[in-house]
């Protein structure tokens, strides 16, 4: 009897991890950053427990006079030719459970600034908010899973 009881535990909490590793997994995929606009593909991605996410595809990806998009307002010189395409926007998330996502930063090539940030996913709505020390001063987006 003890020994049914202790392998009925063992799969119960085997169940919960990969629910678990599930749930976590529930942010992977393509958003884009603005569900009005639709101009910007975010693809979040897993990089060993790590969730960080990469500009895969602009509207415009070109400037008026044809070249590729650049961040030219990073604060690194060396990297202001860098394109915007291809670029990591959200790096270094863990998952905190109930659907949230912390300890990652998100970074504004329109400002060339980096901000904390944290996510919370409810369906296809993925909320994004960046701050600046604590999240009270901060502000959230939503992103709309593609």
């Amino acid at each position: 009897m003890k020994k049914m009881i202790l392998i009925i535990a063992c799969a119960l909490f085997l169940m919960t991890g990969f629910a678990s590793a599930e749930e976590a997994d529930a942010i992977l995929g393509q958003w884009y950053t603005d569900p009005e606009k639709k101009d910007v593909v975010v693809e979040i991605y897993k990089d060993n427990d790590l969730y960080s996410g990469k500009i895969i595809w602009l509207k415009n990806p070109k400037e008026d006079d044809g070249t590729d998009k650049v961040d030219d307002e990073n604060p690194d010189e060396a990297r202001r030719n860098d394109p915007i395409l291809g670029m990591n926007l959200v790096k270094g998330f863990t998952y905190k459970g109930s659907n949230k996502w912390a300890g990652g930063t998100i970074y504004d090539p329109n400002n060339g600034k980096t901000y904390k940030c944290k996510m919370s996913l409810k369906g296809d709505d993925l909320k994004v908010r960046g701050f600046i020390g604590v999240s009270l001063f901060g502000r959230t987006v939503h992103w709309l899973r593609k």
